[in-house]
């Protein structure tokens, strides 16, 4: 419904504003679904400056930067502030609202009159599109005539913001992860207490740390992956898994030592067969140190199952215990 907020989990790191050129063309691809699902002949809509975080001169400032079904250009590059207007008003409440006649409404203000009116515009519609309690992008629809826009129409247009929404979500991840990732260590400076990533000394606790932290972001992506209900996102998700898990490139650092192995970087080896999607669910949650009982609760199974599961993906590994698993599928590139 029109009063729903829609926001996903994961939160934009600093400076992961809309306004590079891939989330440019995925603002353009929603207001072509928005036409497509809504009806509507006219879409528009562009980024909010600064991702709203509210620092800088034109931080939580909206641009409209894309057209779809437009006859003028009057709406290009129109800079709307927080507040102001109907997307405005959908920036500063972070909530999706309507108009039936935009020129004749009370309620909302009225700066942007003569860009709208140049394109003929009348009944419109502002959706803001929310990545974690950030608005970073404002999709709006319009028809050229003074009419209520039903639930139907709104619901589409809302529909559409949610996919924008988690295809910015992934693209946030992606690139926070990657940038976060450590160089590959040499042998003999893996990120134990022997070494660090580099090879210099006293850098080995900071490379296992900063390990840690995208094995623990690897786990939420997994978690996000099984509960989205749209495949393709499904699809990303895991292929974001699976490049977080290959850049361990063979290396299990102090986890080989404990393991009674050498610590050094290792060739990856192959299982003897692939496992399942819940046997590396299993796996991932053994590795951030989950029992049994933790695993099933994370993952809505019974600990008899988990236990299942665990057996199977040991046998394929080759492994004896939890840990030589774990260390076996990071050679395996299964797990980061």
């Amino acid at each position: 419904m029109l009063s729903a907020v829609i926001q996903v989990s994961l939160p934009p790191d600093g400076g992961e504003g809309c306004e590079n050129v891939s989330e440019t063309g995925d603002i353009r691809a929603a207001l072509l679904a928005l036409r497509r699902t809504s009806g509507l002949p006219v879409a528009f809509g562009g980024a909010v400056a600064g991702s709203g975080a509210g620092t800088g001169a034109g931080a939580g400032r909206l641009r409209i930067g894309e057209l779809s079904g437009a006859a003028t250009g009057a709406l290009r590059g129109l800079a709307v502030t927080a507040g102001n207007g109907l997307g405005g008003k959908a920036v500063a409440l972070s909530r999706p609202f309507a108009v039936s006649d935009y020129p004749a409404s009370a309620a909302i203000s009225h700066e942007y009159d003569a860009a709208v009116g140049a394109e003929g515009l009348r009944a419109v519609l502002a959706v803001p599109v929310v990545v974690g309690r950030t608005v970073r992008a404002v999709l709006y629809g319009a028809l050229r005539e003074p009419l209520a826009l039903g639930d139907r129409t709104l619901d589409a247009a809302v529909a559409v913001a949610r996919d924008l929404e988690q295809t910015l979500a992934v693209r946030d991840a992606e690139r926070r992860l990657l940038a976060r990732r450590p160089s590959a260590p040499g042998p003999g400076t893996g990120p134990g207490p022997d070494g660090g990533a580099d090879g210099g000394p006293g850098t080995g606790r900071a490379a296992a740390a900063a390990w840690e932290e995208v094995r623990g972001a690897h786990g939420e992506l997994r978690a996000l992956a099984r509960a989205a209900d749209d495949p393709l996102l499904r699809a990303r998700l895991e292929a974001v898994c699976a490049r977080l898990a290959s850049a361990a490139g063979g290396s299990t650092g102090g986890d080989a030592r404990a393991a009674g192995g050498t610590g050094t970087a290792q060739a990856p080896t192959t299982p003897a067969a692939p496992l399942s999607p819940r046997e590396l669910d299993v796996l991932v949650c053994v590795a951030s140190g989950s029992t049994n009982g933790a695993a099933a609760a994370a993952l809505g199974l019974r600990p008899e199952t988990v236990k299942s599961y665990l057996r199977s993906a040991m046998r394929k590994l080759g492994a004896h215990t939890r840990l030589e698993a774990v260390v076996a599928a990071r050679r395996a590139g299964l797990l980061p």
